[in-house]
């Protein structure tokens, strides 16, 4: 009975990385991180934009509080105003309300918020409240698994905060900002899962979306991704987004790839 509770409660808290596919790249989905966990990110983002390139690195911290809530804090550096230095921080949170679970399929909802802090100054229309604005955004996510196949759609409206010795005369000043997004995820191996120890590779296509309803620019990117995960615990991501369309041309993240070394440690929490 011993060895029976210690292998059911190993299952719980890897079920994260059971349904990997839901693990976007450059999306959160609507399913929580396992409960009393902590995971450490590292993520690093290049820009290819004129006049050169720019980078831009983001330690983060994760905690999953219990089945339904999960925040997320961040700090942002980068050498995008000439010198590499701290920009700013984050702070996110996301609540399950909605679980629908069935055989090789589940449905989740979830609410999510974060509040951003940047002394950048304002460069571009675009609202990012991941290293350029200051700013609150809050949102839904929906997220639906079909055996290996998962998809998502996020919906959110962000607004930026005003800073009047930060912004640049003449520059955009962006007020408000409807993001959209649909993600797709694919686990393409293990063909059967014998263990969860065995690697997971995952491919990704995701749609990433953004209007400023006070002027009507908007932008549509596409973004394919590629992802690893090592024994339960350890994930690899790369991917890299593209406009497809839209007439938003001054931005940081047009041409941006995305490289990501996720760690994770279980029921560490009390």
């Amino acid at each position: 009975m011993r060895r029976l509770i210690i292998i059911v409660l190993v299952i719980i808290s890897t079920m994260q990385f059971a349904f990997s596919q839901e693990l976007y790249v450059f999306t959160e989905p609507a399913s929580n991180m396992p409960t009393k966990s902590i995971g450490v990110r590292l993520t690093n983002e290049g820009m290819f934009n004129n006049p050169g390139f720019v980078s831009r690195t983001i330690p983060e911290v994760m905690f999953g509080f219990n089945k339904n809530l999960m925040a997320h804090a961040q700090a942002f550096l980068s050498d995008m105003d000439g010198k590499y230095r701290l920009e700013g921080g984050s702070l996110y949170a996301k609540y399950r309300f909605l679980s629908i679970d069935e055989a090789h399929s589940h449905f989740r909802a979830a609410a999510f918020g974060r509040i951003s802090t940047s002394k950048r100054p304002t460069y571009t229309r675009d609202i990012n409240l991941e290293g350029d604005n200051s700013g609150a955004q809050g949102g839904f996510v929906f997220t639906q698994l079909l055996h290996k196949l998962a998809l998502s759609a996020t919906l959110g409206y962000a607004h930026a905060f005003k800073d009047n010795e930060r912004q640049i005369l003449g520059m955009p000043r962006p007020n408000n900002m409807l993001s959209y997004s649909l993600s797709s995820g694919y686990l393409v191996l293990p063909m059967v899962y014998k263990n969860y120890k065995e690697p997971n590779f995952n491919v990704y296509f995701e749609v990433l979306g953004k209007t400023d309803p006070g002027t009507g620019q908007s932008y549509l990117d596409l973004a394919p991704a590629i992802q690893v995960i090592l024994n339960s615990t350890t994930r690899i991501d790369f991917g890299y987004r593209f406009q497809a369309v839209g007439n938003m041309t001054d931005r940081y993240t047009k041409n941006m790839y995305l490289l990501r070394a996720e760690f994770n440690f279980f029921n560490v929490l009390k």
